[in-house]
């Protein structure tokens, strides 16, 4: 009973979408057989975002395997309060897909994956272009490498050797802050 009590308080704590649901057919010598592949997103709201791929017999099963995936892949990324840091170009096999920080009250302008993948993390504001293939997987773990990919300020400046004030506008270094903060404090990164 308490097994079942955890589960459900753990799946409240994430955000889980799924982006995209498959039949895929194999030809055998009865005919064919049909089976589900699942493309899911799991997010903590706060910064934490992974995706997971399941194939099954049945979508429920596709979907559950996915999840468990997601959940094993998920990566901090790196934000400036409720933005990305800087620009990027993420790329897996021909997708590439562009992110962009956007000023606050934009809201997320994205498209299929990249818009689940970014709202599920924690990010209100920002511009996103897919460009090149379209294969949803790809394009997902497009937009996954160019977010893991992100450098920290902090980063930035100990590889420069210089202070991070000296070259990061204001405004962009408080939100950075304030948001690494957040991030921090136990218990508060999973309000979302």
């Amino acid at each position: 009973m308490a097994r079942q009590q955890r589960a459900g308080s753990e799946q409240s704590q994430y955000d889980e979408r799924v982006i995209q649901i498959n039949r895929v057919a194999k030809v055998v010598k009865g005919g064919r057989r049909f089976s589900f592949t699942a493309l899911v997103v799991v997010g903590d709201g706060a910064g934490k975002v992974g995706i997971g791929y399941g194939k099954a017999r049945e979508v429920p099963a596709a979907i559950q395997k996915a999840i468990d995936t997601a959940r094993r892949e998920m990566a901090p990324i790196p934000m400036a309060g409720q933005t990305v840091v800087h620009e990027v170009i993420g790329e897996h096999g021909a997708s590439r897909v562009l992110i962009k920080p956007a000023a606050p009250g934009t809201g997320v302008i994205a498209g299929g994956a990249v818009r689940q993948i970014l709202e599920a993390a924690g990010v209100k504001d920002a511009l996103a272009k897919s460009l090149g293939s379209p294969t949803h997987l790809n394009v997902a773990k497009a937009a996954m490498n160019g977010l893991r990919s992100q450098r920290r300020p902090d980063e930035v400046a100990k590889l420069r050797g210089r202070r991070v004030e000296d070259f990061v506008p204001p405004g962009l270094l408080a939100a950075y802050n304030t948001a690494e903060a957040m991030r921090a404090q136990p218990g508060r990164g999973n309000d979302g």
